[in-house]
Protein backbone atom coordinates (compact mmCIF):
# COMPACT_ATOMS: atom_id res chain seq x y z
CA UNK A 1 0.00 0.00 0.00
CA UNK A 2 0.72 3.34 -0.48
CA UNK A 3 -0.06 6.05 1.05
CA UNK A 4 -0.13 10.08 -0.20
CA UNK A 5 -0.89 13.30 1.89
CA UNK A 6 -1.12 16.32 -0.06
CA UNK A 7 0.05 19.96 1.18
CA UNK A 8 0.67 23.50 -0.24
CA UNK A 9 -2.86 24.88 -1.23
CA UNK A 10 -4.60 27.84 -0.53
CA UNK A 11 -6.28 31.23 -1.90
CA UNK A 12 -4.06 33.16 -3.71
CA UNK A 13 -4.13 36.43 -6.10
CA UNK A 14 -4.25 36.18 -9.54
CA UNK A 15 -0.37 36.05 -10.87
CA UNK A 16 0.72 34.91 -7.76
CA UNK A 17 2.90 31.43 -7.30
CA UNK A 18 2.20 28.49 -5.01
CA UNK A 19 4.14 24.88 -4.33
CA UNK A 20 2.39 21.50 -3.79
CA UNK A 21 3.76 18.68 -2.15
CA UNK A 22 2.91 15.36 -1.75
CA UNK A 23 4.66 12.84 0.69
CA UNK A 24 4.45 9.15 0.10
CA UNK A 25 4.98 6.52 2.34
CA UNK A 26 4.39 2.82 2.82
CA UNK A 27 5.58 0.61 -0.21
CA UNK A 28 6.97 3.47 -2.10
CA UNK A 29 9.21 1.24 -3.81
CA UNK A 30 6.52 -0.13 -5.94
CA UNK A 31 6.01 3.34 -7.50
CA UNK A 32 7.04 3.57 -11.19
CA UNK A 33 5.38 6.62 -11.76
CA UNK A 34 3.55 10.19 -9.81
CA UNK A 35 1.54 12.64 -10.75
CA UNK A 36 -0.56 15.30 -9.98
CA UNK A 37 -4.15 16.12 -11.10
CA UNK A 38 -7.16 18.64 -10.35
CA UNK A 39 -10.47 18.72 -10.43
CA UNK A 40 -12.34 22.19 -10.95
CA UNK A 41 -15.94 22.47 -9.17
CA UNK A 42 -18.68 20.67 -11.79
CA UNK A 43 -15.99 19.24 -13.93
CA UNK A 44 -13.62 16.03 -14.88
CA UNK A 45 -10.23 15.44 -12.90
CA UNK A 46 -7.72 16.28 -15.63
CA UNK A 47 -4.06 15.53 -15.79
CA UNK A 48 -1.76 18.46 -14.72
CA UNK A 49 1.80 16.42 -15.09
CA UNK A 50 3.60 13.31 -14.74
CA UNK A 51 6.83 12.25 -13.60
CA UNK A 52 8.48 8.71 -13.98
CA UNK A 53 11.13 7.14 -11.77
CA UNK A 54 13.61 8.19 -14.40
CA UNK A 55 12.83 11.71 -14.41
CA UNK A 56 10.68 11.72 -17.85
CA UNK A 57 7.86 14.40 -17.31
CA UNK A 58 4.66 15.04 -19.38
CA UNK A 59 2.33 18.02 -18.91
CA UNK A 60 -0.92 19.39 -20.04
CA UNK A 61 -0.87 21.73 -22.63
CA UNK A 62 -2.91 24.67 -20.90
CA UNK A 63 -0.56 24.08 -17.63
CA UNK A 64 3.25 24.24 -20.18
CA UNK A 65 5.50 27.13 -19.09
CA UNK A 66 3.80 27.52 -15.91
CA UNK A 67 3.71 24.65 -13.85
CA UNK A 68 7.02 22.48 -13.37
CA UNK A 69 6.56 18.69 -11.63
CA UNK A 70 9.79 17.49 -9.41
CA UNK A 71 10.32 15.03 -6.90
CA UNK A 72 13.14 14.73 -4.15
CA UNK A 73 13.25 10.84 -3.97
CA UNK A 74 15.46 11.32 -0.30
CA UNK A 75 12.47 12.78 1.22
CA UNK A 76 9.48 10.70 -0.66
CA UNK A 77 7.72 13.43 -1.76
CA UNK A 78 6.25 14.97 -5.19
CA UNK A 79 6.44 18.78 -5.88
CA UNK A 80 4.06 21.11 -8.25
CA UNK A 81 5.49 24.50 -8.43
CA UNK A 82 3.10 26.76 -10.12
CA UNK A 83 3.37 30.17 -11.20
CA UNK A 84 1.08 32.81 -12.94
CA UNK A 85 -1.98 31.60 -11.47
CA UNK A 86 -5.34 31.81 -13.03
CA UNK A 87 -8.54 31.98 -11.73
CA UNK A 88 -9.07 28.85 -13.74
CA UNK A 89 -6.62 27.40 -12.21
CA UNK A 90 -8.84 27.30 -8.66
CA UNK A 91 -9.53 23.59 -8.52
CA UNK A 92 -8.71 20.46 -5.67
CA UNK A 93 -5.23 19.27 -6.80
CA UNK A 94 -4.56 15.61 -6.46
CA UNK A 95 -1.60 13.69 -6.11
CA UNK A 96 -1.44 9.87 -7.28
CA UNK A 97 1.07 7.28 -7.46
CA UNK A 98 1.05 3.91 -9.95
CA UNK A 99 2.57 0.68 -9.41
CA UNK A 100 2.41 -1.81 -11.92
CA UNK A 101 -0.99 -3.10 -10.83
CA UNK A 102 -2.43 -0.11 -8.71
CA UNK A 103 -3.13 3.83 -8.67
CA UNK A 104 -2.95 5.51 -5.56
CA UNK A 105 -4.59 8.78 -4.41
CA UNK A 106 -4.13 11.20 -2.16
CA UNK A 107 -7.16 13.55 -0.33
CA UNK A 108 -6.89 16.29 -2.53
CA UNK A 109 -5.59 19.86 -1.22
CA UNK A 110 -7.56 22.80 -2.50
CA UNK A 111 -6.00 26.47 -4.59
CA UNK A 112 -8.31 29.12 -4.95
CA UNK A 113 -6.94 32.06 -7.26
CA UNK A 114 -9.08 34.84 -6.75
CA UNK A 115 -8.85 38.69 -6.60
Amino acid sequence: QVQLVESGGGLVQPGESLRLSCAASGTIFSIVAMGWYRQAPGQQRELVATITNGGSTNYADSMKGRFTISRNNAKNTLYLQMNSLQPEDTAVYYCNAGTLSKLYWGQGTQVTVSS
